[in-house]
C-alpha cells in the first residue's frame, strides 16, 4: 500500500503544512444537532442564542435554508440527507436534542422583499409554520428526540414555543 508507515512529509511533495494547530483528539459529546442556514448575517446571533440555551458543543449542520430541508425540501433527497446527518450526530456524539432554525430574508425561501413583499409578519408566520412541519417530521423520524425551534431576524431570536402540526 502506498503511504503505509510514512509520515505526511514523506508521502506527498504536493501537500505542505501551512498552519500548525493542536486540535483536541478526545471524542466529544455534543449538546445538540443544530440545523441552520449558512447565511453569515445570522452567524453571531446564532452563536449567542446557542450559548444562551446551553449548547456549547454543537454539531452544526449548515445548509442553504436550514430547517427548510426538513419542512419543505425542493427534493426529497435533501430531507433524507439532513435526517441522516442528524442521526449520525446522535450516533457519533450522543445528543438527544436538535435545534432547528430559520431566518428572515432567506434566499432559499425567495427573500423577504420578493417572496413576502416586505411583510415581516407574513414571513414570520410562514417560518413558524415551516418550523412546525420540520419539527413534526423530525419527531416522527427520531422518536424521543427533543426538538427546539427558533426564528432569527435582524432584531434577535424568537423561540417557536409550540410549532403547529400539519393539521393545524
Amino acid at each position: 500500500m502506498i503511504g503505509v508507515g510514512k509520515s505526511l512529509r514523506e508521502m506527498s511533495p504536493a501537500m505542505r503544512k501551512v498552519l500548525h494547530f493542536d486540535s483536541p483528539r478526545e471524542k466529544y459529546r455534543c449538546d445538540a444537532s443544530v440545523v441552520s442556514c449558512f447565511d453569515d448575517r445570522f452567524d453571531a446571533v446564532c452563536r449567542k442564542l446557542l450559548k444562551r440555551i446551553g449548547v456549547v458543543q454543537p454539531d452544526a449542520i449548515r445548509i442553504a435554508g436550514g430547517a427548510k430541508a426538513l419542512a419543505s425540501p425542493e427534493e426529497e433527497i435533501h430531507r433524507a440527507f439532513v435526517l441522516e446527518q442528524i442521526r449520525k450526530s446522535i450516533r457519533l456524539h450522543g445528543s438527544g436534542r436538535a435545534v432547528l432554525m430559520l431566518h428572515s430574508d432567506c434566499g432559499a425561501y425567495g427573500g423577504l422583499a420578493a417572496r413576502f413583499r416586505g411583510d415581516a409578519d407574513a414571513e414570520a408566520a410562514h417560518c413558524r409554520a415551516e418550523l412546525g412541519r420540520a419539527s413534526e417530521f423530525l419527531r416522527a423520524a427520531v422518536p424521543g428526540l427533543t426538538v427546539e425551534c427558533f426564528f432569527l431576524n435582524f432584531e434577535g431570536a424568537w423561540v417557536v414555543e409550540s410549532p403547529p402540526s400539519r393539521s393545524a
